[in-house]
């Protein structure tokens, strides 16, 4: 068993994702296969989205960034100058709205050590904008390297809970494999382009969405032949 061929079976059961969606500002709701990000002001939505939909449905994260394109605050300059209250009240439907308000905050004043310039950030070693992005706080690996994959096209593999708990199942993960452990047996072992990474990681959203469940759906699974687990009820979470 090959990660190549468990993202063809992915792709062939969901098709492509085209992630990361984009708020249209008339209609007001996501778009997908945008190839975003396109500009610097994608990839401040994108970030800010990253940083949103920790611990929350993307359905939350919509809302939220159409009531800021709403109010014309989607962008660096407006949120740094509003009070940390006011931003919590428009990203309420995210859920823990008072520490992502400082979470987005905190990010803000780091982008704003950048000039607040998107192709600033392009040039910059990939590394070393990984060590920054965790360096503030509130952003762990996962949101961090969300950030760099979706929003600044980097060649990373993002780690999330749909991750760990499919490829649990299928065998490639134990019980002990840290963040980093689990991240490595992608960059090792899916020898794909940066745009392949994003929709390999969207696709595992979807299927963990709809198939992998915590009580896994295994009769229409694409991937039941492979794996050792199916069947075997809700033992992950």
């Amino acid at each position: 068993m090959n990660l190549r061929l468990i993202y063809k079976r992915l792709l062939g059961c969901h098709g492509p994702q085209g992630w990361w969606p984009i708020v249209n500002p008339r209609t007001l709701t996501s778009e997908y296969h945008m190839n975003a990000p396109r500009n610097g002001s994608d990839f401040f939505e994108i970030a800010v989205g990253a940083i949103m939909t920790q611990s929350v449905s993307w359905k939350n994260v919509d809302k939220a960034i159409a009531v800021l394109k709403k109010n014309k605050l989607l962008n660096p300059e407006s949120i740094l100058h509003i009070r940390i209250k006011t931003l919590a009240g428009m990203i309420r439907p995210t859920g823990y709205y008072n520490q992502k308000a400082k979470k987005i905050k905190n990010f803000i004043a780091w982008f704003s050590r950048h000039g607040c310039s998107y192709d600033a950030l392009l040039r910059k070693d990939h590394a070393e904008l990984r060590n920054e992005l965790l360096a503030v706080n509130g952003i762990g690996p996962e949101t961090a390297d969300s950030i760099l994959l979706y929003a600044l096209n980097c060649k990373i593999f993002v780690v999330d809970a749909y991750t760990k708990r499919i490829f649990t199942r299928l065998g490639f993960f134990t019980v002990n494999e840290d963040y980093h452990g689990m991240q490595n047996i992608f960059h090792a072992g899916f020898r794909g382009t940066a745009q392949e990474f994003n929709e390999f990681h969207a696709l595992i959203v979807a299927h963990g969405k709809n198939y992998c469940i915590r009580d896994p759906n295994c009769i229409d699974c694409c991937l039941s032949d492979l794996c050792s687990s199916k069947n075997s009820g809700p033992a992950l979470s």
